[in-house]
């Protein structure tokens, strides 16, 4: 404390600027290891938002692969990811713009592979003997109609090709799995009304040996209340997956017509498969598995031995691991720390040693600037207990005067089936470095706690969540922690719902943020992408059965009880929230003179990809709270026009 400056709470000087958080920061994404070479994508800020993918290898180290032009991510789905596959240094990719298919050689620029048609493609394995592509097609040539979605054969060598269908009549599809032999494909299929991560199939069939059609289907596992997850085949020909049948997403693999659990634990080897491309566990040898696990927000790397059903721990300092990957004695992946950015890791498997191929950002912080995050377990309705993160106010520089409280920013993340993690964001450092707390909040319907916790949501989405949410805040006021006069709250889609809905139909937030979030749930219902337009089914109700339910959860329809000032964020080109609700949700506030402000941003899809417009949200949120909470900002901050701000 000694040395530090006196200054209230909000007026902190800090280093860690929107400059600096946009400035070289990229998104690192899918990796594919093929042989000894290591692949991923870079989402890219600086360049409007672009995914490149990227190369290292021992002798070369890190090399540009994406042309000029080339952006490579799917949208099928919309969410997309699994947008390419390596196999002998050839690369197999899907081009944002156009969504075709191209090949890439070593040393050439790409080639389509797929026709110029309204037809995306994601998920892809190559079948190197037959000469073909096994993947995932979504078919949008009928735009009256929700697209089809099949599991499609492609021929490597067509420059036109549309694909053979292998699979079709469900709703969706993913993971394209080929057995060691080639004689197997494992797949997953689902339906509406159910999400991924309520309930999935996981079906095997025999390949025929030109590679366009399947036969004798066997069900391995799966059903409309299990979900399941990652099928893999182990060297030795054995199918693994992830599955929730006993609450928990564990491990299991079918064998001799049977499926065995490999490792019961109260713990998830995996998270909800918003999109393709995801892995969290792969194999060393045909018994031996590395694999990532969470309990109590923390993610962890482990080795597990099938044939003694042993785990043991591998140690890291990573908090948080995606994106694994197995190979030739080595572990890849993306791991995060509470005091480290996200970073490509290459790990050998048999001397421990790690290193750090690539950052996604090259800033470094000063330690004594970052808040240390709190794992918390706080009590909310009827008796339960929830989950959230908890970052207190933290500068090196100052202190705030000895009786005050700091402001208070509740997160209410995406999704809603998703989770928050303790590693490094800067951009929420860049709160706490200016003297908020923050709380980041894992509330009932999060994953990461087993099935049954995810399922506290069914039904009841705007309710337990927005409850979570106010419990969590009252918890930390009740602890002296945060000023209840100066709580805020802010979340992005699912979470600018809940946002919404608490400033809405509750008077504990003094203000909130809405970035690209949802004020009419039965518009929602109406006007949305495929792979969502059922996801309300199950945590509202089936529409349009239950649409009163719809409108009492609408914030757009209760803006007469609005009584604290909101801003909203908004891409004008989003298709998963239209920018309509923004729009509707920006003038009914401003009809009834309370402060508001809306930003909309051209080009912008859901979730801000360019650089300014990430700057510009972040500076014009703590712009808002600087009007109305009352503070002086230590650094000038382009003014956002706010409506109905008292002179």
């Amino acid at each position: 404390m000694s040395g530090k400056k006196i200054a209230p709470y909000g007026s902190w000087k800090s280093p860690i600027s929107s400059d600096l958080i946009v400035a070289g920061s990229i998104g690192l994404g899918q990796l594919v290891v093929d042989g000894q070479a290591i692949y991923w994508t870079e989402g890219r800020p600086s360049e409007n938002g672009r995914n490149a993918l990227v190369k290292w290898t021992a002798e070369n180290g890190i090399e540009e692969l994406s042309a000029a032009g080339f952006n490579v991510r799917s949208r099928v789905h919309e969410y997309g990811g699994g947008a390419y596959t390596v196999h002998d240094d050839t690369i197999y990719f899907t081009n944002f713009v156009d969504q075709r298919l191209y090949v890439q050689y070593p040393h050439s620029e790409p080639e389509p592979l797929t026709a110029n048609e309204p037809l995306r493609f994601s998920d892809g394995i190559v079948d190197a003997g037959r000469g073909r592509l096994f993947c995932i097609r979504e078919d949008h040539s009928a735009p009256e109609q929700e697209p089809t979605n099949s599991l499609v054969s492609l021929n490597l060598d067509s420059q036109d090709e549309s694909g053979t269908v292998l699979a079709e009549g469900n709703n969706f599809y993913s993971s394209p799995r080929l057995s060691p032999n080639g004689r197997q494909l494992a797949w997953l299929c689902w339906n509406h009304p159910n999400m991924p991560w309520d309930g999935t199939e996981l079906w095997v069939a025999d390949l025929d040996e030109s590679g366009t059609a399947l036969s004798n289907r066997i069900l391995v596992a799966g059903g409309l209340d299990e979900s399941v997850f990652q099928p893999e085949w182990s060297p030795n020909g054995e199918l693994y997956f992830v599955s929730d049948r006993t609450n928990w997403w564990n491990l299991y693999r079918w064998r001799k017509g049977s499926v065995q659990s490999v490792y019961p634990m109260d713990a998830e080897f995996g998270q909800p498969q918003w999109i393709f491309g995801m892995s969290n566990y792969g194999f060393e040898r045909a018994d031996s598995i590395i694999c990532t696990y969470t309990q109590n927000g923390r993610w962890h790397l482990a080795r597990l031995n099938t044939k003694t059903s042993q785990l043991t721990p591998i140690e890291t300092p990573y908090s948080a691991i995606d994106y694994l990957q197995v190979s030739s004695g080595v572990a890849c992946f993306i791991g995060g720390s509470p005091t480290r950015p996200s970073a490509l890791v290459r790990l050998d498997l048999q001397t421990n040693e790690s290193q750090v191929l690539r950052q996604s950002t090259d800033i470094t912080v000063d330690s004594a600037y970052l808040s240390v995050p709190e794992p918390i377990e706080f009590p909310t309705e009827n008796g339960l207990t929830a989950h959230a993160i908890y970052y207190p106010p933290q500068n090196r520089d100052f202190a705030a005067p000895e009786a005050e409280a700091p402001p208070l920013l509740v997160i209410s993340h995406g999704g809603p089936t998703s989770a928050t993690a303790t590693t490094l964001k800067l951009g929420i450092q860049y709160w706490t470095s200016r003297g908020f707390a923050v709380l980041d909040v894992n509330y009932g319907g999060s994953s990461g706690y087993g099935r049954s916790y995810r399922q506290r949501l069914n039904g009841q989405w705007g309710i337990v969540d927005v409850q979570d949410c106010i419990n969590a805040a009252k918890y930390l006021v009740e602890k002296g922690l945060a000023d209840g006069n100066r709580l805020s709250i802010r979340g992005g889609s699912a979470g600018g719902y809940t946002t919404l809905c608490a400033l809405t139909f509750y008077d504990t937030f003094s203000a909130g943020a809405s970035h690209f979030g949802v004020s009419d749930v039965e518009a929602l219902a109406r006007d949305t992408h495929k792979f969502e337009s059922r996801y309300l089914d199950s945590m509202i109700g089936p529409y349009p059965e239950a649409k009163e339910t719809y409108i009492a959860r609408s914030p757009i329809h209760f803006t007469d009880q609005i009584n604290c000032p909101l801003i909203l964020f908004q891409g004008l080109e989003d298709k998963v929230v239209p920018p309509s609700q923004a729009e509707k949700m920006f003038e009914a506030v401003k009809a009834k003179g309370i402060p508001v402000a809306y930003l909309a941003f051209p080009g912008e899809q859901h979730g801000f990809r360019s650089a300014e417009n990430i700057k510009r949200t972040l500076d014009g949120e703590l712009y808002f709270y600087s009007q109305i909470f009352g503070f002086d900002l230590a650094d000038p901050i382009k003014p956002v026009e706010i409506e109905n701000l008292p002179a």
